[in-house]
This record gives C-alpha cells, structure tokens and sequence, in this order.
C-alpha cells in the first residue's frame, strides 16, 4: 500500500475553503503515522489536465494563482493511479476535484483529479475499463461530466440515508464490476461527525475492504483520492479505516487501530 503525498498540501492554499484549513494534512499524516510507504508526489503533465479540461478553465485557475496546487493534486492522483495498476495507493492530495467539469468548477475543486487520473490510464492504454466510487458527501457532477461520456467508466454516488442502504449499494455496485481499475473518490463528509452524519469510521473500512476484495477478486487494480471531509478531530481515523480497509493486509487492521 502506497500513500501520495506533498509537503505542499500542508500550505493554506485560501484562507476560506474548508478543503484548504490549516491542520487538514496533519491530522490525516498523524493518523497514519509509518504503516504505509510514502511517495511524493509530483505535477500533472499540462497536457493530462489539458486533455480533462478546456484552455478557457485552465486559465482561469491560472488567474486566481492556484495553477501549481491544483497540478500537484492532480499529479498525485495519476501516480496513485499508475501504482494502484500493481498494488493498492491513496493520493492524500488537496485541492479535491469531484466538482470540477471540463469547463468550471466549484465546492472547493479545481482540476477533475480522478478524471485526470484516468484519462492519462486510457491514453497510454494501460487501461480499458474503469469504476469510480465516489463515497463524498455531494454529488461528484464534476466526475460525471469529464468521465460518463467515453462509456468505459462506470461511475457509483451513493445518495442513501440509512447507513446499511448505502453500504448495500456499495456492494451492489461492486458485485458484478469487471473492469481494469477501480478508483475511490473518498470523500469523508459523510460521517456521523461531519457535515453528513451518517457513517461510521467501521463504514469507511468496510468500503475500502469492499473494493480491495473486488480487486484482488477481479484481477482490478485499486486506488483512492481524498476529496471531502472537514472534522479535523475525526478525519485522519477514517482515512486510516478506509485505506486499512483497501490494503493487502487489511485483516491485521481491528477498529481501536482508529
């Protein structure tokens, strides 16, 4: 299991974005303390973000001065992606970007990083076929937008509000998937102390069990992407659950390792 990450992320990107709040990071970087390898991440080529985006987009993210942090989470998703092919990674990245289309943006996002992610896949050929799960809060328009036109991603927003519906719809989703990847906007806002309150932390590594299994199972490869999420107090645990949950070793995982 790899995580992507930057010291960069750390940086308070704009003073009035929950995605961007000084103590975000360390929260997540504390609770994972050294059970994973790290990798650092670097900038998306401009020519993945122009293939994801129109120039018009682009360079509006350019006037607002956040070009640089927005290339560096979309380059971390791709290399969560590219090493999610042969073992499953998470991109701790930031901006998120579910709410990025091809040609504007909002709720915080910037570039589509799961979009840019894996058009860059389907362009070098690696892969064919793709799924997304997107476990934020709200609706990743965004994702839809950059991704259900080329017919090769299927794409899963669970919108239940009992808790046990929207983990069997989690699991209905991935029952049937034969696909090459399988990618997770994570988004944690869905927590029962967070801006949702419906999930527990034991639902966040219950899903990332989900989709690891389904993987491994299917012969998919498997990666994650940090989208939302705002309770600094409870956000590093449930990255830990979910990612636990994803990992090769996820049965050395119990609840009080969150």
């Amino acid at each position: 299991m790899k995580i992507i990450f930057h010291n960069d992320f750390y940086s308070v990107y704009d003073a009035f974005e929950p995605a961007a709040a000084a103590g975000r990071m360390e929260a997540v970087i504390t609770c994972l303390g050294n059970r994973f390898a790290m990798l650092q991440a670097v900038a998306a080529d401009p020519k993945d973000i122009e293939a994801v985006h129109s120039a018009d987009h682009i360079a509006h993210v350019r006037r607002q001065g956040l070009y640089d942090i927005a290339a560096l989470a979309a380059g971390g998703a791709v290399q969560a992606a590219v090493v999610g092919l042969k073992e499953p990674a998470f991109a701790l990245i930031r901006p998120p970007g579910h709410h990025a289309s091809r040609d504007a943006s909002w709720g915080f996002c910037y570039f589509n990083n799961m979009g840019i992610a894996l058009t860059r896949l389907l362009a070098d050929g690696q892969i064919k076929t793709a799924a997304v799960l997107d476990c934020d809060l709200h609706y990743g328009d965004g994702t839809v937008n950059v991704l259900s036109g080329a017919g090769v991603v299927d794409i899963c927003n669970p919108d239940e509000s009992d808790r046990q519906a929207y983990l069997e719809k989690v699991a209905s989703f991935l029952k049937t998937l034969q696909v090459d990847i399988i990618g997770i906007s994570a988004g944690f806002d869905n927590h029962e102390e967070d801006w949702g309150g419906l999930l527990t932390t034991d639902d966040y590594f219950a899903m990332g069990q989900m989709v690891g299994e389904t993987a491994r199972k299917t012969g998919a490869g498997c990666f994650g992407i940090l989208e939302g999420g705002y309770n600094h107090s409870v956000l590093g645990q449930n990255v830990l659950a979910l990612v636990a949950g994803m990992s090769e070793s996820a049965q050395c995982f119990r609840c009080h390792d969150w």
